[in-house]
This record gives C-alpha cells, sequence and structure tokens, in this order.
C-alpha cells in the first residue's frame, strides 16, 4: 500500500483530512490523488509556515464539512420522519430523494425512481401528467411560487393501489436565490375522506329526520283547514322555482322550501270554524287570522333551523310598502326570501278555490301581483315569477 492508498483508507475509515506531501510532482500521481479529494497537496521542498497554513486550512475545511454532514443528516432525518410524503426534483423535473412515507404511497423505492421523470413516479389517475409538468416548471421553477397541484385526486402506485391525495409544490432556492428544483409534499387524505363520509351520512339522515318533521308539521295544519289542502306544498313548489329564477344560493332554495311548507303552521290556533267558514269574514274574524304568522313565529323560533324559518313564517305576509301584518314591516327590512313566499302565496291562493269562494284562476293572480309590484310586492320577484308562468311553462303540480 502506497501513501495514496494509506490516506484514501484512512479518509474512508476515520474521516480525518489528509494532506499531501510528495517528492512527486508528475501528472500522474496528481491524478490519483485527486481521486481521494485530499485537503492539500504539497511538493517537497516545503517550508514550515506553508505546511502550517495548509493544515490549519484543512482542519477548517474538515469542521465546516463536518457541520454541513450533520446538517444534511438532520435534514434527512425530518424528512424521513414526516408523515407526508415528500419528494424532490431537480430543474428537469427528474426525482432526487424520496422519503419513506414518499416511497410507500408511490410504490416506488428511492433508489430506482432517483433519475426518473417525477410524473413517472407520482402517477395521477385522470391528471393530464404534462399540465402536471408544465406547472412545475412554469409556477414553481421560473416564477418561485408554491402551489397547490392536486386536491382529492387518486394518486397510483407501482402496484396499482389507488390512494387519495392533496398535494402542494414549493422551489428549492440555493443561496444565491436560485431555484435549481422542486420539492412536492403530499398526503393520504383516506381518513380525511372517509371522515367527510361519514359526516356527510349524519347530514343526510339529520335532512331527512328535520324534513320528515317539517311534513309532519305541515299534516297538522292541512287537518285543521282541509280546505286549503296541499297550498303549503304548492306555495313551497313555487317559492323555490322563483329563488331558481333568481339565482338565489342552494342553502337559501333550501330554507324557502322548508319556511314554505309550514308557513302557515300558525293557523293551529285559529279556530276551525274560522278558518272553513264560507262567508265572508267579518272583522273580527280576519284579526283572529292575522294572529297566525306570530303564533307560526312563535312555534319556530326556538327551533335550531339551519335557515331563519321562523322569521320567514313571521313575515310573509308583510308587504314593501309597510301596509301588510303583523309588523308593518317594508323593504330592505323584510327578508328576500319572505318577499319570495310573499308572492308565491299570494299567486297559489288567488289561483285556488277556498271555502268562501272558487279559485280566480292563475291569470287573475298574476295580474295581481304585476299590478302591485314594487308596492305590495318585491320587483325582482314578481318579474321572476311571471317569466316562470308566461315563458317557461310553470304551473302547479295537479292543475
Amino acid at each position: 500500500m502506497d501513501g495514496i492508498q494509506a490516506a484514501e483508507q484512512i479518509n474512508a475509515l476515520f474521516k480525518i483530512p489528509v494532506v499531501y506531501i510528495t517528492a512527486y510532482d508528475d501528472e500522474d500521481i496528481l491524478q490519483r490523488a485527486k481521486i481521494t479529494t485530499p485537503y492539500g497537496y504539497i511538493t517537497k521542498p516545503f517550508n514550515d509556515k506553508e505546511l502550517h497554513i495548509t493544515i490549519e486550512m484543512a482542519l477548517y475545511k474538515s469542521q465546516m464539512e463536518a457541520k454541513i454532514r450533520m446538517t444534511e443528516q438532520r435534514l434527512a432525518a425530518v424528512l424521513r420522519s414526516v408523515g407526508d410524503g415528500v419528494i424532490a426534483s431537480d430543474k428537469e423535473g427528474r426525482v432526487t430523494f424520496m422519503n419513506p412515507t414518499a416511497e410507500k404511497l408511490t410504490g416506488w423505492k428511492q433508489e430506482e425512481a432517483f433519475g426518473k421523470k417525477l410524473t413517472d413516479v407520482l402517477n395521477i389517475k385522470e391528471e393530464n401528467l404534462e399540465d402536471l409538468e408544465r406547472h412545475l416548471v412554469e409556477k414553481v421553477i421560473t416564477e418561485g411560487l408554491i402551489i397547490n397541484l392536486i386536491e382529492d385526486r387518486m394518486l397510483v402506485a407501482k402496484d396499482g393501489t389507488e390512494t387519495p391525495i392533496s398535494d402542494s409544490a414549493a422551489p428549492i432556492r440555493d443561496d444565491d436565490g436560485e431555484t435549481p428544483g422542486t420539492v412536492l409534499v403530499f398526503r393520504d387524505i383516506s381518513d380525511r375522506k372517509r371522515m367527510e363520509e361519514e359526516l356527510q351520512h349524519g347530514i343526510d339522515r339529520l335532512r331527512k329526520a328535520l324534513g320528515a318533521t317539517v311534513q309532519s308539521m305541515a299534516s297538522v295544519v292541512e287537518t285543521r283547514d282541509p280546505y286549503t289542502a296541499g297550498h303549503q306544498r304548492r306555495v313551497a313548489d313555487l317559492g323555490r322555482a322563483i329563488a331558481t329564477e333568481m339565482g338565489l344560493t342552494a342553502e337559501q332554495i333550501d330554507g324557502i322550501r322548508t319556511a314554505s311548507t309550514i308557513h302557515d303552521i300558525g293557523k293551529i290556533s285559529v279556530p276551525a270554524e274560522i278558518l272553513s267558514k264560507p262567508t265572508k269574514l267579518s272583522g273580527i274574524e280576519f284579526s283572529l287570522i292575522k294572529v297566525h304568522c306570530q303564533s307560526g313565529y312563535d312555534i319556530l323560533k326556538e327551533i335550531d333551523f339551519p335557515w331563519p324559518v321562523a322569521r320567514m313564517v313571521l313575515e310573509h305576509h308583510e308587504r314593501m310598502n309597510g301596509s301588510g301584518y303583523p309588523h308593518g314591516l317594508s323593504g330592505d327590512k323584510l327578508l328576500i326570501e319572505s318577499r319570495i313566499i310573499a308572492v308565491a302565496d299570494v299567486v297559489e291562493a288567488m289561483a285556488s278555490h277556498r271555502p268562501y269562494r272558487p279559485g280566480l284562476g292563475i291569470d287573475v293572480a298574476l295580474t295581481e301581483i304585476e299590478q302591485n309590484s314594487g308596492t305590495l310586492y318585491d320587483d325582482t320577484v314578481v318579474h321572476s315569477c311571471l317569466r316562470l308562468f308566461r315563458e317557461k311553462g310553470f304551473h302547479f303540480a295537479g292543475a
């Protein structure tokens, strides 16, 4: 074993920095020595100062490299320990690092994935891989942006196993501000998806239970007032159609459907003989009828609906100019949902039969809201209702 071989073994076994002092300065020896990455190379003759400086520099360089190695080892340990998958790639999008979680989710070992295209290793079901590569280059590397790439997509592992994931990509920046590559972090969201599905099933069950309860409440009203059987349901159908025509949210539409279905629940507090009286009501009798809005509100106000149902029931006989009841509210003080139910209620009531009169027909009902649009009824609601009947063929079920 010559000096170069001995130095190579010393460095490999003990990480001790090596400085060569040699009488040979030929090219072959220099090339052999370079392979062992020495910390210095001095040719004889030499002086003490030169040797001292070379040793000091070698020790300093060795210490700095040891610190860098320790930092790298700590970083690698952290990346190996995190629960998310981590894949690093170079500028060309080729894999340079994978942690154990990434190996597990993709089915690729780091050794076999090293140097392969990221999109070969991260196989996303039904994802345009060219778009994925373009985002990595244009957004992450070129512009230096942190972006979310995939949400709720399936990662297909090497063995065909599918796992729902979400992920994000960030640029790797060096000290000069350059971006030599990207780091992609992704996580298995199977548990989250399962919890979301269970939560949705629970919500669906609650909605069904709530719907059944609302229908039972509506049936109570119709038992007390058989002549208006189906009135609330038809008001709900028209109210929902108007809200959809106006572009209200799905939540608002659900609220209108629910409130409309029980908007007359307060009539259980009105004597049955008044509800079914075949002649015109007296002033006192009509005053008793008016109470049903407040009574309905009092019945519903303690129920924790996801919509302001009690308030819609309270306001469905209010009018835009303040001439309605029970509180004479007007304009923007009324919920838009209440204004929709008010129009639907008037149209259905006028078009249908009542104990004290035959049905007036849909044309008369539409004329009523058209003539009083902006005065008694909300202008936008009226126009939407007229469009439904005159242009889109809406009609009450069974009519």
